[in-house]
């Protein structure tokens, strides 16, 4: 029983992997769905974007335990705003950031879904992340919901993570396919915005 509540309780910590923050250790609370990317995955993901992080305003989607937007902070993006509705998650997004003394972090706790209906940029971003919970099957409708407004900044490039089972998900028919790999029963893609010709 000690091994298993010490087992869990590692569980609770991500690791950046890269950048100013290499190896700097992240509490994240226990949270429904709450499935952090893991390290082989963000280090994949990572050397993927390496020639477009720098200076990047990132996007992140169901931002959960934050790995993927303070390993895209430690790493040379300009900005990032994290969206996230569960309180417990939000407020350890917040500790973090001060942890951190993350300043270009920006934290939005809200529904995803529908703060991406009734918001709208003042800038489009560089680099979007969605990985949304896998039990709920909400790819295909949040990635047309990004697709459908100004959240994409001409030639945006979009980070997508699901179930390697899962074959109900659609891309918007204006995203390029880049690159895709299986690891660990989890797919993620990379897709390029191509803006619709008016």
């Amino acid at each position: 029983m000690r091994g298993d509540k010490t087992q869990a309780k590692a569980q609770q910590q991500l690791r950046i992997i890269g950048g100013q923050w290499r190896s700097r250790r992240l509490p994240f609370p226990a949270v429904p769905g709450l499935r952090p990317t893991g390290d082989r995955i963000r280090e994949t993901l990572f050397n993927w974007l390496a020639a477009e992080i720098a200076g990047a305003r990132c996007l992140d989607l169901f931002a959960g335990s934050g790995a993927l937007c303070f390993e895209a902070l430690s790493r040379g993006a300009s900005s990032c705003t994290a969206i996230e509705r569960h309180p417990a998650a939000v407020q350890q997004l917040n500790d973090n950031k001060a942890l951190l003394e993350a300043d270009n972090l920006s934290i939005v706790g809200a529904d995803c879904q529908q703060y991406l209906q009734q918001h709208r940029p003042q800038q489009g971003y560089h680099i979007v992340f969605i990985d949304p919970p896998f039990d709920h099957q909400l790819h295909s409708a949040v990635c047309a919901a990004v697709n459908s407004a100004d959240w994409l900044a001409p030639g945006a490039t979009i980070y997508c993570e699901l179930p390697a089972t899962d074959n109900s998900f659609v891309a918007p028919v204006n995203w390029q396919h880049r690159q895709e790999k299986v690891t660990g029963g989890v797919k993620y893609c990379l897709y390029s915005y191509i803006e619709p010709s008016a």
